[in-house]
């Protein structure tokens, strides 16, 4: 599927230029690959990495209970990645998803639902 919100380029990488934090791990950014919307921000670790890669479905690492989880096992609203992208530091990743239902664990479709500044208020 086209994406025609991002521009395709011909880099590519590999896991070992991957720039894990100190902890092992590496911020995440799911963007809707439809509509170029940003659903939310999660951690992974080279275990999650790995597993995303392989599986085509997008797993986190959770810093609370310090364990992976796939995307939607307990709520249903899985992740499916399309395309992963490595910024230009090679320590953030973006993944280009399909989202089945919503991404953010209060029921909104993005976890980016607060405003704290709009200009247009003005």
């Amino acid at each position: 599927m086209l994406n025609k919100y991002l521009i395709k380029n011909s880099a590519s990488f590999s896991l070992s230029d991957v720039k894990f934090n100190k902890d092992g791990l590496i911020p995440v950014i799911s963007q809707c690959m439809n509509s170029g919307k940003i659903l939310m921000m999660a951690w992974m670790n080279k275990d999650a990495l790995e597993k995303t890669i392989k599986s085509k479905n997008i797993f986190y690492y959770s810093r609370s209970r310090a364990q992976l989880w796939r995307k939607g096992e307990s709520s249903g609203n899985f992740q499916k990645l399309h395309e992963l992208r490595l910024d230009c530091d090679n320590d953030t990743l973006l993944a280009l998803i399909e989202q089945t239902g919503v991404a953010c664990h209060t029921g909104a479709h993005s976890c980016f639902f607060k405003t704290l500044y709009d200009a247009d208020d003005e």
